[in-house]
């Protein structure tokens, strides 16, 4: 989607987004399953907007790690928050790009004029992350109930007698390796720290600087405007903040702690990676027309967006670094426009990994194919509220944060573009450009 080509169909708006607090798995939702926690999102989104729940033409919801019982758990969300049963809704995965490609997608509905009004979003919970029996108990299951049933308990003993016991009692959990390489996403964030020379120290002071400003935002009621209370059935109160963030992290306390993926000579720690996170997200956008005619005023409009895919083994978190090209050349500008950065933080060395490629010819000319540097990225403009290091990582989630985050600071800060990137598993990523609608 360019500049012209949203030409030709109206601007696409973003007109609201919303979040409920996130909070660190195995706490404050831990009793709610995903379709649960996308749920008060969307009832949120509606509210705050106000528009007839009607008027949605379509609902999109990111997702990773997808419960078998709800395997279409955007549907699950529609229904849950009181939309009409005609309105179609399909879940997006993409790893930690998830609902990033979820508003891509409904963006395409509307400039394509399959859609007016588009609910996207996402959604994970890791306190109810889905754990399997192992690989050979399955099969056994499979095979004695629907397959291969055996006629005679001499035949089950059989096929019995090929299992050896821990089959039976040693889950799978949730994969956390990349399939293809086998590499822990953290080791891969070691490598990126290795090649690119990051040091221990340089994670450490961004990891603290995410929690400083996550904290300076919660005090100054600035993420309070994006999050909607959460009542947990059976609970006395409200859920009303995130609860990632840590007043009592210090470059001291970082400083002694134990490199997490390599013992002997890593630099990467449990602070300096994002952390299991439940919550979910939504936003609203719609074509101008049709904001227009409701009487509704756009935050934001999208200019342009961009995927990316990259190698493997030394690129896998630098996403941000391969999208954020594509979408400016898209719009016709360059990286000092923009005045607002809100990039996923899969881990600090990820983080500066990408801001240090951006503005290194030699890497912009060897991997990008331009003629020198896209350029450097101001600190200043970059995640001014925190992000997943603080906030924490909901995986199918987080992009709609980004979104939400980016437009509120557009206007906040008077900028007139703003970036909403991340990177994500299977070395991909997800850029998309918006412009101020005030």
């Amino acid at each position: 989607m360019t500049r012209n080509d949203i030409g030709k169909t109206g601007r696409v708006a973003v007109v609201e987004g919303c979040r409920i607090p996130f909070q660190r798995s195995g706490t404050g939702y831990y009793d709610l399953m995903a379709w649960e926690l996308g749920r008060y999102a969307v009832k949120g989104l509606m509210v705050k907007t106000g528009v007839d729940p009607e008027k949605i033409d379509h609902v999109l919801m990111g997702c990773v790690a997808i419960d078998l019982a709800t395997t279409n758990v955007a549907r699950e969300i529609s229904l849950g928050a009181g939309l009409p049963k005609s309105v179609p809704s399909h879940t997006c995965t993409l790893a930690c790009v998830s609902s990033n490609v979820a508003v891509v997608n409904g963006a395409n509905l509307i400039a394509t004029g399959n859609a007016d009004i588009v609910i996207a979003g996402g959604v994970d919970t890791f306190s109810d992350a889905a754990v399997k029996v192992s690989s050979k108990y399955r099969r056994f299951i499979l095979d004695v109930t629907m397959y291969h049933r055996p006629k005679n308990f001499i035949q089950l003993l059989k096929r019995l007698s090929k299992m050896r016991p821990l089959d039976f009692v040693m889950p799978e959990r949730p994969a956390v390796a990349e399939y293809s390489t086998g590499l822990l996403m953290g080791q891969t964030a070691e490598r990126l720290a290795k090649k690119m020379g990051i040091t221990r120290r340089e994670q450490d002071e961004y990891a603290a600087l995410s929690h400083q400003r996550a904290l300076n935002a919660q005090e100054k009621g600035i993420l309070k405007r994006e999050i909607v209370p959460v009542v947990v059935p059976g609970k006395a109160t409200a859920i009303e903040r995130d609860n990632g963030p840590r007043a009592d992290i210090t470059l001291e306390k970082l400083g002694k702690l134990k490199s997490a993926f390599d013992r002997k000579y890593g630099t990467v720690t449990a602070a300096s990676s994002s952390f299991l996170t439940d919550g979910a997200t939504s936003v609203m956008i719609m074509s101008e027309d049709k904001a227009r005619e409701l009487g509704l005023k756009p935050k934001a409009y999208i200019v342009s967006y961009a995927y990316s895919g990259q190698d493997l083994l030394d690129e896998l978190l630098l996403g941000p670094t391969f999208c954020i090209p594509k979408v400016l050349d898209k719009a016709g500008i360059t990286l000092k426009d923009v005045g607002v950065f809100e990039i996923h933080e899969a881990f600090a060395s990820q983080m500066i990994g990408n801001v240090r490629c951006l503005a290194s010819d030699s890497f912009c000319r060897d991997r990008l194919g331009r003629d020198g540097a896209v350029g450097e990225i101001d600190w200043e403009k970059l995640n001014r509220h925190g992000g997943s290091l603080s906030l924490g990582h909901p995986f199918g989630a987080t992009g709609g944060r980004l979104v939400t985050t980016c437009v509120n600071r557009m206007i906040d800060e008077g900028c007139q573009y703003g970036i909403a990137t991340g990177c994500g598993a299977g070395a991909l990523g997800n850029a998309i450009l918006f412009e101020n609608a005030n």
